[in-house]
């Protein structure tokens, strides 16, 4: 029997690097995840293709998903829907494929009701000067939405406590050597590997 992937859930407030972070842990040579694009109904930013950062859907192609029951988890966030496939998910997890998401807090309390046993990392910004300049500096978004984002940014912090590990994005090379170590220690608890060995006993 195939050992079960390891789902990890990756999110933080909006500017502070999810995505440049996900890419340089893709990036590498020792990656060893199944990525799972988030789906939205945001305008495709300069740069970003479908089906490789996001997959990019009408609002209205959305919420036939979620009536259908197919999200994984799904949040509305200044005004555009995200969410997470179901299917592709829970595929790769039973060919024991680690699976990697990167998502919005709220989505991340969704995944954490049905999937309990994932590994859930909040990225932190080193502060919320730092976070504020990170969003301006992007030049996609108007004043009125950044105080938007700059608001639900504090909100998100406080549910940190939802989390297993918090983060510090300082510089990315260092977060991508703290994630890829908390993720191979997972992989070595004792709850997580104790079933496996109960098999083998029994088998003696």
């Amino acid at each position: 029997m195939t050992e079960r992937g390891l789902l990890i859930v990756l999110s933080g407030p909006s500017g502070v690097g999810k995505g440049t972070v996900r890419k340089a842990i893709f990036e590498s040579s020792d990656n060893d995840f199944q990525y799972s694009i988030s789906m939205t109904t945001r305008n495709m930013r300069k740069g970003e293709e479908e089906g490789v950062d996001y997959f990019f859907r009408t609002k209205e192609e959305f919420e036939a998903l979620i009536e259908a029951g197919e999200m994984l988890e799904y949040a509305e966030y200044v005004g555009n829907y995200y969410g997470t496939p179901l299917s592709y998910v829970e595929e790769t997890l039973a060919k024991g494929k680690d699976v990697f998401l990167e998502i919005e807090v709220q989505g991340a309390r969704q995944v954490k009701e049905k999937v309990p046993d994932g590994v859930f990392i909040f990225l932190t910004p080193p502060d919320l000067e730092e976070l504020r300049s990170r969003i301006v500096n992007r030049g996609t978004d108007h004043a009125d939405v950044i105080d938007q984002r700059m608001k639900v940014a504090k909100e998100e912090i406080e549910m940190m406590a939802l989390y297993d590990y918090a983060v510090v994005n300082d510089e990315v090379p260092k977060a991508v050597k703290r994630i890829k170590e908390i993720i191979a220690s997972e992989h070595f608890r004792v709850d997580r590997v104790i079933d496996k060995y109960r098999k083998m006993i029994e088998e003696l």
